[in-house]
């Protein structure tokens, strides 16, 4: 055996170079040495460093092989000429770093394939030909992360390079949604709309799905409640500006005219995804992210879930676990997939019997688990009375925001077009429920105006 092998190179380094050994042992697999000797060295080293938190001398790694009962005489003695030829060679740290983490890469791809050909031949029993693309996603995503946390002194120059870098926010095309999230939704975050049965959930998620697609982002809408059909439905009632009656009258030319226009608009794509009732979990969309970027080159930039409480929870059966358990892992891990992806999540949830009659709702209105509110980071209610429906309004309340004050235009009013699925800004006139807090930050824009001017 030639010491001119990376698999070499990677076992010596492990025994004089600490930093590195540090750095790449977290990525390193048994399963990527090929031959016999070199797993038998690696798990001999990893388990040393591993207890004893220090590189290990060759001394040490051939007395704890030596104590192995699986290793033969034959092995026992190549094991021995094996480590009597590992010396201290100085070599670029950069280079070994990149060299290492690139084999890593290889390996990790050449093992993907050949467990893909293992399922589709049948001999894994306990994966389907459905399991293959997350496999390989996996081991094409291999990858050195050098960061181990923000250091406050060191990294002060880019903390404050950060305090003035402008955070991407996906915007509404309402104001006061606007004004409360101070300028939008940013990404790796979990948006909750709180609402009684058939006030308006999916309706304003339709509506922003529709606003963020005409703004070109790619948008994904899972839905567990409603048809594929029936949210595409909604959809093209919001663009076309028809009415849902409208659409099945509408002559076919017309409809392909109108959708051309929106094409012709937009560079962004909507993808609208149906799982059964309470059957997916975030392991799923996970998958669906991945078999999109394979089959459609599709990576959403702003993922509906409609909605929460009839998703599953990939750690937890129902059965076993209580509501409030159960619906706070859903959205644990429907936020960690937020992260995952970076991208903002938007879902919903039911409120209780006594908020659905309620005319003023509270975090305490959630049904189910007050440990959703806990893990959102953004979540408002949507209230209608029989006086707003008759307006074609609808009131929206601030109940939780990590964005800004909640306690500022803490409740304010939209238009709503229910035919066309729709939502719209109304007038001040029409912001009957306006607060003295609303009132206040106005007067506040009206100051700052005055003060602009008289600078510029």
């Amino acid at each position: 055996m030639t010491n001119d092998r990376i698999e070499y190179t990677i076992l010596s380094n492990l025994f004089y170079k600490e930093e590195y050994a540090r750095k790449v042992l977290p990525f390193l697999k048994e399963d990527y040495f090929v031959n016999r000797i070199e797993q038998v060295m690696f798990t001999a080293v990893f388990n040393f460093i591993t207890k004893y938190n220090n590189v290990p001398t060759k001394d040490a790694i051939a007395i704890e092989i030596a104590s192995r009962k699986d290793i033969n005489d034959t092995e026992h003695s190549q094991i021995k000429d094996y480590i009597n030829t590992i010396q201290d060679v100085e070599s670029d740290d950069q280079w070994l770093l990149d060299t290492t983490e690139k084999w890593c890469k290889d390996r990790a791809v050449h093992n993907a394939v050949l467990t893909g050909i293992k399922i589709l031949d049948k001999k894994d029993k306990t994966r389907t030909p459905e399991a293959i693309p997350n496999i390989l996603s996996d081991a094409l995503a291999v990858s050195f992360d050098n960061h181990v946390g923000h250091d406050y002194i060191d990294d002060a120059q880019n903390r404050y390079e950060w305090y003035h870098t402008k955070e991407k926010r996906y915007q509404f095309d309402l104001d006061y949604m606007n004004r409360i999230t101070k300028g939008g939704i940013p990404a790796k975050t979990l948006n909750i709309a709180l609402a009684g049965t058939g006030v308006g959930k999916s309706l304003f998620m339709c509506h922003c799905a529709s606003n963020f697609l005409t703004q070109g982002y790619n948008v994904l809408y899972i839905t567990l409640e409603m048809a594929e059909e029936r949210i595409a439905e909604r959809i093209d009632a919001n663009l076309l500006d028809v009415s849902m009656d409208d659409l099945h009258v509408m002559p076919k030319d017309l409809y392909d005219d109108k959708l051309k226009k929106i094409s012709d608009k937009t560079y962004g794509k909507l993808i609208i995804k149906e799982y059964p009732t309470a059957s997916a979990h975030a392991g799923h969309f996970k998958a669906l992210f991945n078999e999109l970027a394979l089959k459609k080159s599709f990576k959403p930039d702003i993922l509906f879930i409609d909605y929460l409480n009839i998703c599953a929870s990939s750690r937890f059966k129902g059965g076993n676990i209580g509501s409030y358990f159960y619906i706070k892992a859903i959205a644990e891990e429907l936020r960690g997939l937020a992260v995952e992806f970076n991208v903002p999540i938007f879902s919903a949830t039911q409120t209780t019997r006594t908020g659905y009659t309620a005319t003023d709702i509270g975090l305490e209105d959630t049904s189910e688990s007050f440990g959703l509110p806990a893990t959102a980071d953004f979540m408002f209610a949507l209230m209608s009375t029989e006086e707003l429906e008759a307006l074609g309004q609808m009131k929206i309340k601030q109940l939780k925001n990590r964005y800004n004050d909640p306690s500022v235009n803490r409740s304010f009013i939209v238009g709503v077009d229910r035919a066309k699925m729709r939502l719209y800004d109304v007038g001040q006139s029409a912001q009957s429920i306006v607060d003295s807090n609303q009132k206040e930050v106005e007067q506040k824009e009206v100051a700052y105006d005055k003060f602009s001017d008289f600078k510029l």
